[in-house]
């Protein structure tokens, strides 16, 4: 690899570099680019990538040819003979020799470059790569000052290591390499170390040393090698120029997970850490928030990654507890996060990691832990509240959008590490925090800021949330504490809310107490402002506590007519509240309630169709589904055992929901068949019957036959998706009880005759109806197996349409396909005509699934075409055993990288005694995709 031509061999070569750097036009930069990227993998680029390093060339175009030797050196490096590894070594150190007063950018690809070929060469073709390359730059040259040669061998130092990270050795070569560069770093630290002490070494040599270190230690290296250029790093924190640099250094060292092996090496450590403190202070007190950040990631960094090996040196707990102690100063760092200061958010992980730690110790050592800890954990409570209070509303008015977004994530964080500390501080946490609000509710003398009591009960809501306080003894006193909260404004009176549902549970086992707090939600129902945390904590207390509603019930619906941009919970709320009454009560109370939109339904049925009245007519709609999601007097949700005393009697009589529906069914045709047309309204008519169904279950028997009828007008006019989906959810639920089979029969087979039609003209352009009718086929092939005996069901049809729909490229409709055949195939014997189908076009349906595997489908497919070749075998296996044979034998079938052998040893493997394992031909067809695919045995297949 050298350049033998001259410039003129290259013509195009320029025109294109020419194109891509300077032309206007962005149509020819990117057809310059393409073309220049299939030039730099060409065999030319090893002539013209030298050509381009000539010193009369713009450094884009040199640094054009040192990225194309790069990409030689590092994706074909095969391609490279032996014998010319030593002469394109030297030619590179030329050139790096000749770049290193040069062009910055160049300079670096041609040392990444080089790089990459010590990383091909070690250890066998170029042993000691890294002495070489220290000792070849430090040679004197009188054509390049020292600096320049200096920084050229400091720049090839630093992305040696880069170079290794990204690089594409395979794995057995990596481990080799990475165990030769960390005995190379012998070359390396002592030359580092001597230019960070020397006096007369600029600021910029030093910057570069300190990265260079940086990307060392990534590698592994052993931490008490790297103790001396730790601490030189250290000192050079207290220069302004190199603070930022040595940060990285330090905390990459600190960081590398072999590093707890040198438990001596990182107690060393803790003084120079601890010595950084005055120098927080102060960068603290002068807002100098890069500093103090700097020094808190180092802290951090200690802590974080070896507090459990730090804990086990017990003689030395005053030591570790003083880093504790300076983590803690970080965690409360004044200011608002994240505006007048962003460091306090990189302490959180380190207070679950230090719990962790002391809980995993035996009994005896814990205890101590815990006596020492204990109060640094509550001084954390206070410090993590303080850092969540919000500040002075006129402050909070001049943030923005993104600010108090940044804030919000950084109070959830704050209410995750609450929640993790009560684990170790238990039920003495809330009875301090319920002691606090106490004191500051009832302190006449001293007026407390909101913030303040918006902080506290932030943390009470951020344990209660989570974890079971139904037996705490605090709680009554919170409830009662609660109504004497004056709310000024929005963000105290949302956490009040917020803490009202988290504590529904408990009002639950204690409804004496619900009167104390329930008229404070339904007042906050009323504020546009609270619309999010009222609805959801009226949701809480209707689900949890729907029995000892009744007595308000009214009044809840009567509020409930406000209008919330929450509405849909709101409905959820109101369904779980009327699932608790008598059915006279429901009745009387869902009238009044949906009358309104009935009427408005009315009203919108008699327009003439456009956007404005679809938009109502589908909120509605939504409005009754939420309604009837929840609305369910069976109890079919009622789980809780502590319910089970107030279950009340089963009622006779129709459900409540199927008196609604049947008042309204007429008016819902008449709007479908305005929209019949518009998927969306179709959309929302079937799950307002979707949900309905799936809540009542059995008690939705009594609309069966009319729903069955109106699903049935409704595809056959104009076929949708949610209409199938529908029809699956009524055979799910009612296909196998004998009253209901006849109309569910009949909405089968019209359902399959329209989508057979369907095909006939063409389904590709309905990928989700055909999706929903594989999964329709397969659910009628579960529940209820006798569908597919109808005379007048056309089995070969539905088989043939199977097989298209496994050619379709839409991943959801194959997975559906494959469902329906693996649900079908074991039916084989059972059901004469799916037996004879399946042996008339059993081969038809193994093409589709080989050419799948063959490379037609997504590789994310191969688990569900094993499932049909594992079905094929356990039910047709005589059948199988002829059909993959002549299958196999097709020329360039299923692909054309394929050999005769490896379809043969395929075709064996899947005819095999293991075809009884599952695993095993999943395995196989994954290997026999990859095969097919050229793909066996490349990086692609790492994650495979």
């Amino acid at each position: 690899p050298s350049a033998a031509a001259g410039p003129e061999a290259f013509p195009c070569l320029f025109q294109a570099l020419h194109q891509l750097y300077y032309d206007p036009n962005i149509e020819n930069k990117n057809l310059a680019q393409k073309w220049l990227m299939q030039a730099q993998v060409s065999p030319q680029a090893w002539h013209f990538s030298w050509l381009l390093l000539n010193m009369d060339k713009v450094p884009e175009i040199q640094y054009f040819g040192a990225s194309a030797l790069h990409i030689k050196i590092s994706r074909y490096w095969n391609d490279i003979p032996a014998d010319q590894y030593e002469s394109l070594k030297s030619q590179l150190f030329t050139q790096i020799t000749r770049f290193a007063g040069g062009s910055k950018i160049v300079l670096t690809r041609l040392c990444v470059a080089l790089a990459s070929l010590a990383l091909s060469m070690m250890p066998e073709a170029w042993p000691c790569a890294v002495a070489d390359m220290v000792r070849m730059f430090q040679a004197e040259d009188s054509n390049v000052d020292g600096r320049a040669r200096c920084l050229a061998l400091l720049e090839l130092l630093t992305v040696l290591p880069e170079e290794f990270q990204t690089s594409r050795l395979p794995q057995y070569r990596k481990g080799q390499v990475r165990s030769v560069l960390a005995q190379e770093c012998g070359s390396v630290f002592p030359l580092l170390e001597q230019l960070l002490q020397q006096q007369d070494s600029p600021g910029f040599i030093k910057q570069k040393v300190l990265k260079c270190f940086s990307s060392w230690v990534q590698l592994e290296i052993p931490l008490m090698d790297c103790e001396n250029l730790i601490q030189a790093a250290f000192t050079s924190l207290q220069d302004p120029e190199l603070f930022d640099t040595a940060v990285e250094a330090v905390v990459n060292a600190i960081s590398q997970p072999d590093a707890q092996r040198y438990v001596n090496t990182l107690l060393k450590l803790i003084p120079p850490v601890l010595g950084l403190q005055e120098q927080l202070r102060q960068a603290v007190q002068s807002g100098d928030m890069e500093t103090s950040h700097g020094i808190c990631r180092i802290a951090v960094a200690l802590g974080e990654n070896h507090s459990r090996a730090l804990l086990d040196q017990v003689e030395h707990w005053q030591s570790f507890l003083a880093l504790v102690n300076m983590i803690m100063f970080c965690t409360g760092i004044p200011g608002h996060y994240p505006v007048n200061e962003t460091t306090s958010s990189l302490t959180l992980t380190f207070w679950y990691t230090l719990q962790d730690d002391i809980l995993s110790f035996e009994p005896d050592k814990q205890a101590v832990y815990q006596q020492v800890y204990r109060p640094v954990y509550f001084q954390l409570v206070d410090v993590l509240l303080h850092k969540a209070q919000f500040p002075s509303d006129e402050e909070y008015g001049f943030w923005s959008s993104d600010e108090k977004e940044q804030f919000r994530i950084y109070r959830v964080d704050i209410s995750d590490t609450l929640m993790y500390v009560y684990e170790m501080l238990g039920a003495e946490l809330l009875s301090s925090l319920y002691d606090k609000l106490g004191r500051l509710l009832t302190n006449t003398e001293q007026p407390s800021t909101w913030q303040h009591t918006e902080a506290l009960l932030y943390g009470f809501q951020s344990i209660a949330e989570t974890i079971d306080v139904n037996y705490s003894d605090v709680v009554p006193g919170l409830i009662g504490l609660i109504p004497r909260i004056s709310i000024s404004n929005v963000q105290l009176a949302d956490t009040v809310m917020f803490t009202i549902g988290a504590l529904s549970e408990w009002l639950a086992d204690h409804p004496v107490m619900i009167n104390n707090v329930l008229p404070l939600v339904l007042q906050a129902l009323g504020n546009p402002e609270l619309s999010i945390s009222s609805v959801s904590t009226l949701k809480k207390i209707c689900r949890e506590c729907k029995y000892d509603l009744p007595p308000y019930a009214a009044n809840i619906v009567a509020v409930s007519q406000v209008r919330t941009s929450q509405c849909m919970w709101l409905m959820q709320a109101l369904g779980f509240l009327l699932s608790a009454l008598q059915v006279e009560e429901i009745l009387k109370n869902l009238h009044s309630l949906i009358t309104p939109y009935i009427q408005q339904l009315e009203k919108l049925a008699d327009e003439t169709p456009n956007p404005s009245n679809k938009l109502a007519i589908i909120h509605i709609l939504g409005l009754l589904s939420n309604l009837f999601t929840t609305l369910d007097i069976s109890h079919h949700d009622d789980d809780h055992e502590s319910n089970e005393v107030k279950k009340l009697p089963v009622q006779q009589g129709p459900n409540p929901v199927v008196v609604v529906l049947q008042q309204v069914f007429q008016l819902i045709q008449k709007v479908l068949s305005k929209w019949l047309n518009d998927a969306q309204v179709v959309e929302s008519v079937c799950a307002i019957f979707e949900k309905s169904v799936k809540t009542l279950l059995d008690d939705f028997a009594p609309m069966v036959p009319q729903l069955c009828e109106m699903l049935g007008q409704m595809y056959s006019t104009i076929p949708q998706a949610s209409a199938i989906d529908l029809t699956r959810q009524l055979v799910h639920i009612f296909a196998h009880e004998p009253a209901h089979f006849p109309p569910i029969k009949a909405l089968f087979l019209l359902v399959t005759s329209v989508t057979l039609t369907l095909f006939q003209q063409g389904p590709r352009d309905h990928p989700d109806i055909v999706d929903s009718f594989m999964q329709l086929l397969a659910q009628a092939l579960k529940r209820k197996p006798d569908l597919f005996l109808c005379s007048n069901l056309d089995v070969k049809a539905v088989f043939q349409c199977g097989v298209l729909s496994l050619k379709f490229p839409e991943a959801p409709t194959v997975k559906a396909s494959c469902g329906f055949f693996t649900e079908l195939l074991p039916r084989c014997g059972e059901i004469a005509p799916v037996g004879q189908v399946v042996h008339e076009n059993g081969k038809v349906l193994l093409q589709a699934v080989l050419e799948g595997v063959g490379g037609q489908a997504s590789r994310s497919l191969m688990d569900h075409f094993a499932e049909i070749l594992f079905a094929l075998n356990k039910h047709c296996f005589s059948y199988l055993s002829v059909w993959i044979k002549e299958a196999m034998q097709q020329e360039s079938f299923p692909s054309a990288r394929v050999s005769p052998e490896q379809k043969e040893t395929f075709s064996q493997q899947i005819l095999s005694r293991e075809r009884v394992n599952k695993r095993r031909v999943k395995e196989m067809v994954k290997e026999f995709t990859l095969l097919c695919r050229g793909l066996h045995g490349t990086e692609y297949t790492a994650d495979y």
